[in-house]
């Protein structure tokens, strides 16, 4: 049996990136999109909306689906959705799976994320933050 996909929602506000750190880490992978499994009978689109409601307490809607990989540093296959935010202030809404949320500008992103991002999420990073 295979391992259920996982999405990600990608959210910019205000020339900033929403990531939250994970209480406990996959491996060496700390900081994240808010993210998760997606569900039987669920999109990756919806997954997204959910999990960005689930752990860091924001209402988002689905843009476009930047694409998907292998995650290096899980294995996991990961499906990254660029969200819009609605409404909500982010925080730890699950601190059993969230330790901390944070708005991070282009400069912090390196030192949060070091491998960098996903391509096609970083070209969205990017041109959402007018890098």
């Amino acid at each position: 049996m295979s391992l259920s996909p996982v999405a990600g929602a990608v959210i910019v506000r205000a020339g900033r990136l929403l990531l939250m750190r994970r209480a406990s880490p996959v491996g060496a992978l700390l900081w994240t999109f808010p993210s998760g499994k997606v569900d039987e009978g669920e999109t990756a689109s919806e997954a997204a909306v959910r999990e960005a409601r689930e752990e860091v307490g924001v209402t988002v809607v689905p843009v476009v689906v930047l694409g998907s990989r292998v995650h290096p540093l899980s294995g996991r296959l990961v499906v990254y959705v660029a969200c819009r935010l609605l409404s909500g202030t982010a925080h730890a809404a699950s601190p059993r799976e969230v330790a901390e949320v944070a708005w991070v500008d282009g400069g912090r992103l390196a030192e949060l994320v070091p491998g960098g991002l996903y391509g096609p999420v970083q070209a969205w990073v990017e041109a959402a933050l007018g890098a």
